[in-house]
């Protein structure tokens, strides 16, 4: 008798704690787990570890558990090919976020909608990591650590994705080893017209200088205007925040989310780009149609101003082998464009400079 009352009160015992079991389990906090593609390089990338996520963090705790993935080791460039397969996109550039079987690209997209999607995943009972090619025998390699989970990406990424910022110039060349190498040939080439053009104006003009005007002349204003197209999708690219078509050689989208993108931190160089093409045009313009003076010192401009582009375009060229680790064809293009004006308008400008000399 005894021994049926105790198990009769052992069944009780477990027919009332099982409820209160089940319910504490359910009480465990839902997590949303994401993957953020990025490179060391990039200011857009840098703004989004650095002010969107921290916040995010800091009110989801452990609920939040992002991993950070740099694309510019050989690891994390794999993860990154292989994520963007997955998704059928062709090209992408970084910050890349994926979280279930979405992902968010570029500093506004990730700040805008990712609030949101971690709030509903979360009611509705977390998310597992995204199910993309080899993060899984990474995360197995070395899985997250709770302190991750509120730091940034970039210390929340596991043993050997993690950010390695001094790379050597060799290492970030190797990055982009045919479009690095492309860059370098336009390099070389720039310099070596600002060189020439250099000799040009030390050499005395033995025949008559006059401004000519003659069939060439157009040239200049079709190259602005080609100028101007590749700028002008420069600058939407650097504004809008969105993936640029890249061609077969280089890639663009990280050099145009790299902290160089803009000037000091604030003007797109896009923008700066097509400011120079319009006032090469209206120089151009002004030259051929006023008159006095004033064509004179129109002309000069165009010079001034094809050679400070041209100059800032070396700068830039030589940031992408040897810094950047990554070159944009379209930037080389317009590197290009640049130097050609330089060169066309060396001897219009020699011609208007003793034009002026003499006036005095």
């Amino acid at each position: 008798m005894k021994r049926q009352i105790v198990t009769i009160a052992i069944l009780f015992f477990v027919l009332l704690t099982a409820p209160l079991a089940r319910a504490h389990a359910q009480t465990e906090p839902p997590v949303v787990h994401a993957v953020l593609f990025y490179s060391p390089t990039c200011g857009h990338c840098e703004l989004v570890i650095t002010q969107t996520l921290p916040p995010l963090m800091e009110k989801y705790g452990n609920q939040l558990q992002i991993i950070g993935v740099d694309v510019s080791q050989p690891q994390g460039q794999a993860l990154f090919i292989d994520a963007l397969e997955k998704f059928e996109i062709t090209e992408g550039g970084v910050p890349f976020l994926v979280i279930g079987d979405q992902y968010l690209f570029g500093s506004a997209d990730i700040p805008d909608q990712l609030p949101g999607l971690i709030a509903t995943h979360l009611t509705q009972g977390g998310l597992d990591w995204p199910d993309l090619p080899g993060l899984q025998e990474s995360l197995a390699e070395t899985p997250p650590s709770a302190q991750g989970a509120n730091s940034t990406a970039d210390a929340a990424a596991p043993e050997g994705l993690n950010t390695q910022t001094n790379l050597s110039w060799q290492e970030r060349f190797a990055l982009d080893p045919a479009g690095n190498t492309l860059a370098v040939i336009v390099l070389a080439g720039m310099v070596g017209a600002v060189l020439w053009t250099t000799l040009q104006f030390q050499q005395k003009k033995k025949k008559k200088t006059d401004v000519e005007k003659n069939n060439r002349d157009w040239v200049i204003p079709a190259l602005c205007v080609v100028g101007f197209g590749v700028a002008g999708y420069l600058a939407y690219v650097e504004t809008a925040q969105v993936t640029a078509v890249c061609g077969p050689v280089g890639d663009c989208n990280t050099v145009q989310q790299s902290e160089y993108a803009r000037l000091f931190g604030i003007i797109p160089i896009g923008v700066m780009g097509l400011a120079g093409y319009v006032g090469i045009l209206v120089a151009w313009l002004t030259a051929r149609y006023a008159k006095g003076k004033t064509t004179d010192w129109a002309t000069v401009s165009i010079f001034g101003m094809a050679a400070f582009g041209t100059l800032f375009s070396i700068y830039l060229t030589f940031l992408e082998p040897f810094v950047i680790g990554a070159t944009c064809a379209w930037c080389l293009t317009s590197a290009i464009l640049i130097t050609i004006l330089m060169l066309l308008s060396i001897k219009p400008a020699k011609a208007a400079l003793i034009k002026i000399q003499k006036s005095k």
